[in-house]
């Protein structure tokens, strides 16, 4: 929230006390800045692959045409990596001609939906980009998604994203995956209210985890639910967007955001990995980038260290590359597809995955925390490297199987209505891993550079010889 300033000089002590709230609350105290521990080469390598993966300022879906929600989440990549800026432009401008075929089933024929999750993943979006969000192809997302949040008269609902639905669309499926995007959204693009941030809390169970399904078992808190599944990648989601709301002065968001990443460190598996929930239980490139993301925005640098290494082991290069040499850059989902990968190269099947895991996994690899893509340059920028020279990956998993498996689609995939020809792709079961615990931290106390601080200092010595004029001339 911004900061009210300073009307008139007051007493001494008065004004003193004020100038060191100032520096108390200067930007990026809640917030870490883009971790030191990121690999901007690995990242940078594998952006100029995904970059490549576009074309006309989209990426396909696995059955042909835009896939929507996959080609935002190349362009946060990308973003997040700074690379191919031309790229990120014309998806941006390609996103806000689209906007109806991403958060709508009009191209299928169904009019009056509107999807929650995506029209706030789009609201997030636009900001990241530096479009205007409410004006995105002709569209107020701000508006839109206020208007889609659960007003006070919806009981325990208060406070969720929600979406316009009528008979044909089906019901509602909005999940703390959008409700973090909400968050995220609304705290990036003007005045953050603190109902959404009170829905996206009580999704956190007593154990510092969050459930992905806010109906799950039909219970409106996560402690209510008798035996709750926790979910790395929402719980990823929702500490960053936690850690954004905090810095807008969100109640409760601070101390939510850390009990979550301390959750995540628990999960954590020994080589640095961590896999999701449901079929996505196994090491997986997405949910380590995400938690990767979130541990590093939440300041635990050891840790967000640990998952780099970890995605850096299923990149492609020219060495290592095998049969797919051509493709380095790329991240796999498992060790299992960069086996078969390597052994039989990357067919245009295998695309759509590949596509999926190395966009999400960028984002453990560049490390800029979602309340700051588009904000923040990466940590060491330098002009982008040709992917024919991307880091060989270190402590690479013996894979077990040659079983390439299916795509694995994003949890913000295009909305597709529930029809027989709906194009969703299907998730593949990984292996289980068992988890190892992770180290301790805290969330840290400052994220401002130093010359915040030496801006605040040359204020307070200004402020108090001001103040000492004004006592005098005063007393004279």
């Amino acid at each position: 929230m911004p900061l009210s300033p300073l009307r008139r000089p007051g007493i001494g002590v008065a004004a003193t006390t004020a100038l060191v709230a100032l520096a108390a609350t200067a930007p990026g105290l809640g917030l870490a800045a883009p971790s030191s521990t990121a690999d901007p080469a690995a990242a940078r390598a594998g952006a100029s692959w995904l970059a490549d993966e576009f074309t006309d300022g989209a990426l396909p879906g696995p059955f042909g045409g835009q896939d929507w929600g996959l080609t935002v989440d190349g362009l946060l990549a990308l973003t997040a990596a700074d690379v191919a800026e031309p790229t990120r432009r014309a998806a941006t401008d390609q996103v806000a001609a689209h906007v109806r075929s991403y958060n709508s089933y009009d191209d299928y024929g169904i009019e009056g939906f509107t999807d929650g999750g995506a029209t706030a993943k789009l609201l997030y979006a636009a900001t990241a980009a530096g479009a205007d969000p409410t004006d995105f192809g002709g569209w107020d997302l701000r508006a839109e998604t206020l208007a889609l949040v659960a007003g006070a008269d919806s009981g325990d609902q208060r406070g969720r994203i929600t979406s316009r639905t009528n008979e044909a669309s089906g019901p509602d499926a909005s999940n703390t995956f959008d409700q973090a995007f909400t968050v995220l959204g609304l705290a990036r693009s003007g005045d953050l209210p603190q109902d959404p941030v009170d829905f996206l809390l009580r999704q956190q169970c007593a154990a510092g985890g969050f459930r992905l399904y806010p109906d799950a078992g039909d219970k409106p808190t996560c402690d209510t639910q008798a035996a709750p599944t926790l979910d790395v990648d929402s719980t990823a989601m929702a500490v960053q967007a936690l850690l954004t709301a905090a810095e807008e002065g969100a109640t409760g968001a601070a101390d939510a955001a850390r009990r979550g990443a301390d959750w995540l460190l628990t999960q954590q598996h020994a080589d640095g990995s961590f896999g999701g929930s449901g079929p996505t239980t196994g090491t997986n490139a997405n949910s380590t980038g995400l938690a990767g993301q979130a541990l590093a925005a939440a300041g635990r640098d050891t840790a967000a260290d640990r998952a780099a290494v970890a995605l850096v082991a299923l990149q492609l290069t020219t060495a290592t590359g095998g049969a797919a040499a051509a493709d380095a850059g790329a991240i796999a989902y498992n060790a299992e597809s960069l086996a078969a990968a390597r052994g039989a190269g990357l067919g245009e099947n295998d695309r759509d995955q590949w596509r999926r895991s190395t966009a999400q996994a960028l984002l453990g690899l560049a490390q800029v925390p979602l309340g700051r893509i588009g904000l923040d340059p990466p940590s060491s920028p330098s002009p982008s490297p040709s992917v024919s020279v991307s880091p060989s990956p270190s402590g690479s998993p013996t894979p077990s199987g040659s079983a390439t498996p299916t795509p694995t689609p994003s949890l913000t995939d295009s909305p597709v209505p529930p029809t027989p020809t709906s194009t969703a792709s299907t998730p593949s079961a990984a292996p289980s891993t068992t988890p190892a615990g992770g180290g301790t931290g805290g969330l840290p106390t400052t994220g401002a550079s130093v010359v915040t601080y030496l801006l605040v200092a040359l204020l307070l010595i200004g402020g108090g010889t001001a103040l000492v004029v004004v006592t005098r001339r005063r007393t004279t």
